[in-house]
């Protein structure tokens, strides 16, 4: 991802930071918040709209997430089969994209590994899965490395993180001078 792929200013980065920091307040509450935190001083009609337009241009995404100890979470890490990699490699995708107990895919290393974070009720449960996984994906797997994580500490992102973001610019250093006094 490149450093410049969201141009979002400095003022909706901090509202982004309040939403995530107050994920259940209103809009009503988050002018409030804004106002008093940050010196932004906007309707609670304008943050929805604002809020609206970059869950559109998806700088955000809304997700409910549901308690960790609902799930027993995996770790999968894939590397494959390359002679078969062109013909099956399309299919398998679409399968790890549209599965309801994949969490997250991704790819890493320098192999090109696939990795998946997955979650299942029960290792039998994700047993079953990764045998019909074999079934119809075999073919272009070579390795296949599993590991479950026993405890998962933490699972969220937190407001802090857009810090950063603001540090960048002068505007956004200003909002976060105003959030200290």
């Amino acid at each position: 991802m490149n450093d410049n792929s969201f141009d979002v200013s400095p003022r909706d980065i901090t509202i982004l930071k309040a939403r995530v920091a107050n994920p259940t307040a209103s809009t009503r509450e988050l002018s409030e918040i804004l106002e008093e935190e940050y010196g932004i001083s906007l309707s609670h009609n304008r943050i929805n709209e604002i809020l609206r337009m970059m869950s559109e241009e998806e700088i955000f995404r809304e997700t409910i997430l549901p308690n960790r100890e609902m799930f027993r979470h995996y770790l999968f890490r894939l590397s494959f089969n390359f002679p078969k990699f062109e013909e099956n490699w399309s299919e398998c995708y679409d399968v790890l994209q549209n599965d309801p107990h994949v969490l997250m895919f991704f790819t890493a290393d320098s192999n090109y590994q696939w990795h998946v974070i997955a979650q299942f009720r029960t290792d039998n449960k994700m047993e079953r899965w990764v045998h019909e996984f074999f079934v119809k994906h075999g073919e272009l797997i070579d390795q296949f490395h599993n590991t479950m994580l026993h405890s998962v500490h933490k699972f969220k992102t937190e407001a802090a993180i857009f810090d950063n973001i603001l540090l960048e610019t002068e505007e956004g250093q200003k909002y976060l001078e105003y959030e200290k006094e």
